[in-house]
């Protein structure tokens, strides 16, 4: 009688590679060479997307450190959605931002946001990024370094957030 593995169990022997071990690793290591800017609502997003449209740049947008977490990838899944409506001339990719939080990465995998950043232990990362490459999102192991953090401009117009995003890519 064959003892069937657990999901839960490490397999035993040589490993085979798969074609999506590459994408895994591929995007585990991915490197952004767009600036980053942090948005912390709709407004920002849209304002950010508008500059992004005029400056004819490319960008990475992220929601708040650790902000899957709190906002959950609902609420990050639409505001891009909404942003990108609003601006489709924008080019840009996002990124939720799940810091260690094991079931925020996981729930915005499984939401299929365009992209996730995991901080969490290593072995934990690999397998959600086996996850997110079966669900085709994106996966960082390590959070980007933003250029522009608009949480400081919380509160401030559009346009004053617009600017800000235009200083910043011309």
């Amino acid at each position: 009688m064959t003892r069937q593995r657990r999901h839960c169990e490490e397999p035993t022997g040589p490993r085979i590679a798969r074609p999506e071990d590459k994408l895994r690793d591929e995007a585990i290591s991915a490197r952004h060479t767009e600036p980053v800017i942090v948005f912390h609502s709709l407004e920002h997003a849209i304002a950010a997307l508008k500059a992004v449209a005029r400056a004819g740049r490319a960008v990475v947008i992220t929601g708040p450190p650790g902000g899957g977490s709190y906002v959950g990838p609902g609420w990050f899944r639409e505001v891009v959605a909404a942003a990108r409506e609003t601006v489709p001339a924008a080019r840009f990719s996002a990124f939720l931002d799940c810091g260690d939080d094991v079931g925020a990465a996981l729930a915005a995998i499984r939401s299929e946001v365009e992209g996730v950043v995991f901080t969490g232990r290593a072995d934990v990362a690999s397998r959600l990024a086996d996850i997110a490459s079966q669900h085709r999102v994106r996966f960082l192991t390590a959070r980007p370094t933003p250029a522009l953090d608009l949480g400081a401009d919380f509160f401030a117009s559009p346009e004053v957030i617009e600017q800000r995003c235009i200083d910043l890519l011309t």
